[in-house]
């Protein structure tokens, strides 16, 4: 097994491996029984362990902070900033949720404009009428699970129009 370098955790400390031993070995014992005496030992025992690492944290921190030269205080600026970023941006045109959730909408999913059909096809002069027959042989190559096209209908139900009267369509 391979062990973290000393570098990744300078405020840990032997006191806080017996603390972490204690603990796993008490909320171990509480999952076992399952008494409430036994629960509350756990609890406390895990308080103490956290309170334990936020106080070696704190500790280290101002020793660091204590010993930085000019330097290394360029350091000490990285880590005390490097905190996340809000998850989401301050929107200063909303107060309310409702504001804020027409202001996303908004962004995200912008009004679209009004579908228009496409004009109607006429058919040019030098070309031959089209045929049911091949009406049918193209829609027999239409996958009936497909999308229907501009019009919103689907295949299948041209399809069965065809089926009915193959003389419709034209």
């Amino acid at each position: 097994m391979s062990r973290p370098s000393h570098h990744s955790k300078p405020w840990w400390s032997p006191h806080l491996t017996i603390l972490r031993r204690e603990y796993h070995k008490a909320t171990r014992k509480a999952r076992k029984q399952d008494t409430p005496h036994m629960r509350e030992v756990a609890g406390t025992s895990k308080a103490g362990y956290f309170k334990a690492i936020k106080a070696a944290k704190n500790k280290h921190w101002s020793s660091f902070l204590l010993a930085a030269t000019p330097q290394s205080l360029w350091r000490a600026k990285r880590f005390a900033y490097r905190r996340a970023q809000p998850r989401f941006p301050s929107l200063p045109v909303a107060e309310t949720p409702q504001q804020m959730n027409d202001v996303l909408l908004d962004h995200f999913f912008p009004p679209k404009e009004p579908f228009s059909p496409p004009p109607r096809l006429r058919p040019h002069k030098s070309a031959p009428p089209v045929t049911s027959d091949e009406i049918a042989a193209a829609l027999s190559k239409c996958s009936p699970t497909s999308a229907p096209g501009p019009d919103g209908i689907p295949y299948c139900t041209w399809k069965q129009v065809n089926k009915i009267n193959p003389t419709i369509l034209l």
